[in-house]
């Protein structure tokens, strides 16, 4: 369990990422590779279940070709 102050920011931030992925036609394993970072840990991203770092969430929106802004760029439910 994460511990972070804005939980739900973390879940809309890991959606925002699997519908990008998604609507890319990638498979989280395409997706890991092209940003050289663990399957495991891009599941965890998309899950809401782990918090990540500025320099990932950078390096998923070059494998996924998109601004940094498009995947942090979240409406809060």
């Amino acid at each position: 369990m994460i511990s972070v102050k804005n939980k739900k920011l973390i879940k809309a931030i890991g959606e925002q990422v699997r519908s990008v992925r998604l609507q890319l036609d990638l498979s989280q394993e395409e997706l890991a590779n092209e940003a050289d970072i663990p399957l495991s840990q891009i599941g965890r991203i998309e899950r809401g279940e782990t918090n990540p770092t500025i320099s990932t969430l950078f390096v998923i929106a070059e494998a996924l070709k998109t601004d940094l802004k498009n995947l942090v760029s979240v409406k809060l439910k």
